[in-house]
């Protein structure tokens, strides 16, 4: 059977000359980065590259990045190391009702401690207004944190906007980026932002590293302790094949974002294009909004999206309801009911988010075998039966 991949917002595939970078470091240069004989120098000098590398996607300096074990840590890291060290017993966070769970959750337990928090409302697109995140700031607000990009619709947020409203208030900002790295240019100086975490596996580097780039003067408190490892905001030995594998992965995005990003663009769109066309009764999400040139959301209404995507899986074509986390929930996506859909609509919704290794003809594939698979679905459903009947 024919396998095409349409997940790439859940994880994406090593990129065989990331994995090639890597291959050295887990058998000749196995050393400690933190050792002074030449096996351990050899690894430090690799980190330093590969803190370069990440640097220059994001536009910081390398000293201003730290290597974490991705984009979950990162996000903990900033929020909760910039609340930590806030002065004053009375602290607030603004942040969005769309964020990843590594913010939200961290949020509601800043609530359980005592930090109050406000979750500002996203437009029907999925875009959060910058004169709402300044209405929501009070005199003891230490932080505002508000993704670059959605993971489930792709939608895109006036970063820079933010970035203004906190540097005139003297609010810390960060912002997850993980769906944004490797998909859209990122400058730390232009956005304004202090804090800002990226994740390898979601732009063709492993598993199990990320970034934090962290703006000098940040008043951070540490979440981990143990030695003094990457300037001492993050201990422990280093993961130097991961950080390898990162360094060169951001490499290449440098080059894909301008070269590939229109192409995949256009492949969304395709796709998007014809199942609106040959599907009825399908709306898009967040399609209006600025959005990651490789996402679509799209609702099928009168199915279950994942008796939707379980169909699509046994048809060999892989994509997911939304957020991999989140799989298995029993409540519909927050983000989806944060932007107006009840949940039989969020949960009839199907993200396809393509990738750099998409091709043309898995599109065609795509387009294919989707409409089959929903109209199999619909001839098992009752509101799908009574909507045929009105018609």
């Amino acid at each position: 059977m024919r396998r095409v991949y349409l997940d790439n917002n859940a994880t994406t595939p090593v990129e065989p000359a990331v994995l090639d970078a890597m291959l050295p470091f887990f058998s000749t240069d196995f050393g400690n980065a933190s050792s002074i004989h030449s096996y351990g120098q050899r690894c430090r000098g690799a980190v330093e590259t590969a803190r370069s590398q990440v640097a220059a996607l994001l536009g910081a300096k390398p000293a201003e990045i730290i290597f974490t074990s991705g984009g979950t840590e990162g996000d903990n890291a900033a929020i909760f190391g910039v609340v930590t060290a806030a002065p004053g017993e009375k602290k607030h966070v603004i942040t969005t009702k769309i964020e990843h769970n590594a913010v939200i959750n961290v949020c509601q337990e800043l609530q359980r401690r005592g930090v109050e928090v406000t979750f500002v409302p996203v437009n029907r697109e999925g875009i959060v207004d910058p004169a709402d995140i300044r209405a929501a700031l009070r005199p003891e607000t230490v932080l505002i944190s508000v993704m670059y990009a959605n993971n489930e619709l792709g939608t895109v947020q006036p970063i820079e906007e933010i970035g203004r409203v906190a540097a005139e208030a003297d609010v810390y900002f960060h912002t997850d980026a993980v769906q944004a790295a490797g998909k859209l240019p990122i400058d730390v100086e232009k956005l304004s932002v202090d804090l800002c975490a990226i994740s390898g596996h979601k732009l063709n580097a492993p598993k199990g590293v990320g970034a934090l780039y962290i703006r000098p003067g940040t008043h951070l408190h540490p979440h981990t302790f143990g030695g003094r490892h990457e300037r001492g905001r993050r201990p422990g030995t280093e993961n130097v094949p991961g950080i390898v594998g990162l360094g060169k992965a951001c490499e290449l995005a440098q080059k894909w974002i301008v070269e590939d990003g229109p192409r995949v663009a256009e492949l969304r769109d395709r796709l998007q294009s014809a199942l609106l066309t040959q599907v009825p009764e399908a709306r898009a999400n967040g399609a209006r909004a600025p959005r990651t040139p490789n996402t679509a959301n799209i609702t099928f209404f009168h199915i279950e999206g994942e008796s939707l995507v379980i169909a699509l899986d046994m048809r060999g074509l892989a994509c997911s309801t939304g957020a991999a986390c989140s799989s298995g929930a029993v409540e519909p996506s927050h983000v989806l009911t944060a932007v107006g859909m009840p949940p039989e609509e969020a949960r009839a919704s199907i993200r396809f988010s393509l990738g750099h290794n998409t091709a043309a003809d898995d599109v065609d594939f795509a387009i294919s075998v989707i409409p089959g698979a929903i109209e199999k679905l619909r001839e098992l459903s009752p509101t799908w039966k009574k909507a045929v009947a009105v018609q």
